[in-house]
């Protein structure tokens, strides 16, 4: 176990309910430190490079050759002994390296080979990514143990297959790997590609510049390379009579897992973390508990353990307790507002932008100005600056804005990829 991070569990929250009060809110944050990176980690690691070759990719031609590039630059970030595969995707998925369905460990020939391979690439087909992610879910099945990631580059729509084909797809791989999924150009679908990066436990990003992508796959591989355990998972426990009303994932991006729980027993579930490596991510709790005692002690109401395998690698608990103090029961815990206000951001900044596609401009008007004002207040100046590419903003504290006129449809396409992604509490509150 000498390759595993040391974890650890911080709770915040504001444990005092006012009398009858029934709901608990806590943000935990799990953090791991030390952890192997780079060729000095050992930790067993499989990876799937899946590129469009659907016949769009040729226009404009640079996106094929910058795709091509990327690939062959993930190729080249792997560390030997990694075990990969690289897929070409259209209306089916094809092996581009190796040539059988199978994974081959990386080192200084098969980089070359897989390079070479990738240089003959040609776009012709749809795209059916459905067929691209079962392709790789039968590579992964093969490497079933450690690290197991895919990187899914796109530059279109899912029109050669149905919508159930795909969401099929999409569920048959969760829990088998971890995709992170890129769209290059402005034809693709943010929601159709969020669904599957969200699903997968990935990342999702706006590539507007084909030139950009060797950079961005270089940067997911490395990270990649640098996780050092798989399968990390959120073990919560209530007590009898309560009930868990979600967890989610609040930082790096908005991520809801109330919907993944694998029931352990009647009181305790576990909910998937994906792999990790030296990192930090927040997460908020809510239980619904029946209403205590005033004066009496704190309860458990929570208590929350990351589990690697049956191995607990820390723990922490979420309390409750009941006051007739109101400036104690009032009290909202600055990290659970700060988050709470990001669900909203990312929340307008969606309903915003289908307002503003659907011509309800009022609507829109309104829901992105109350995105700026939430960005303005978290501090979050990267939303804030796409923000400024859609709206006109006059007061930024009040969200006083108006709709530009002329929006370039990759500006709009990066605001909402990127809505999801939050930052930590500004000044460092809470």
């Amino acid at each position: 176990m000498s390759e595993q991070p040391d974890f650890s569990i911080r709770v915040d929250q504001n444990k005092y309910l006012p009398q009858g009060g029934q709901e608990v809110h806590a943000i935990v944050t799990v953090e791991s430190t030390g952890a192997p990176v780079g060729a000095g980690t050992g930790a067993s690691a499989a990876e799937v490079i899946i590129i469009d070759t659907s016949g769009s990719m040729d226009y404009p031609r640079n996106k094929m050759i910058s795709a091509v590039k990327a690939a062959q630059a993930a190729v080249d970030t792997l560390r030997d002994g990694v075990k990969f595969a690289v897929v070409s995707g259209s209306s089916r998925a094809t092996m581009v390296y190796p040539r059988a369905e199978e994974l081959i460990p990386a080192n200084a020939q098969t980089r070359a080979e897989a390079k070479a391979a990738l240089s003959r690439l040609t776009a012709t087909g749809g795209t059916a990514m459905g067929a691209w992610l079962s392709l790789a879910g039968r590579l992964f099945a093969k490497h079933p143990e450690g690290i197991r990631h895919a990187i899914l580059l796109t530059d279109g729509k899912n029109q050669h297959e149905t919508p159930e084909q795909l969401d099929q797809a999409v569920a048959a791989a969760v829990g088998r790997f971890v995709c992170d999924c890129r769209g290059v150009g402005t034809d693709w679908e943010v929601a159709e590609l969020r669904k599957v990066a969200s699903a997968l436990l990935g990342s999702l990003d706006m590539v507007a510049s084909p030139e950009a992508l060797e950079a961005d796959f270089r940067a997911m591989t490395e990270a990649a390379m640098g996780k050092a355990v798989a399968d990390v998972a959120l073990r919560v426990w209530t007590p009898q009579n309560a009930k868990l009303r979600f967890v989610k994932q609040v930082l790096p991006s908005m991520e809801d897992l109330t919907g993944r729980r694998t029931d352990v027993d009647e009181r305790s579930g576990d909910y998937p973390l994906g792999a990790w490596g030296t990192e930090s991510r927040d997460y908020h709790i809510s239980v619904e508990v029946p209403p205590g005692v005033v004066g009496e002690r704190a309860k458990r109401v929570a208590w929350v353990r990351l589990m690697l395998g049956d191995q607990v690698v820390s723990s922490g608990n979420v309390l409750a307790e009941w006051t007739e103090d109101e400036a104690q029961s009032t009290r909202i815990n600055p990290k659970v507002a700060h988050y709470t206000g990001q669900a909203e951001l990312a929340e307008n900044i969606q309903v915003g932008l289908q307002a503003r596609k659907d011509g309800d401009l009022d609507t829109a008007t309104a829901r992105l100005g109350r995105a700026v004002a939430l960005a303005h207040e978290s501090g979050n100046e990267a939303i804030a600056g796409l923000l400024g590419k859609v709206v006109d903003v006059d007061d930024p504290a009040t969200g006083r804005v108006r709709l530009k006129k002329d929006v370039d449809k990759a500006d709009e396409m990066s605001l909402d990829t990127r809505s999801t992604k939050t930052v930590r509490t500004r000044r460092g509150e809470g």
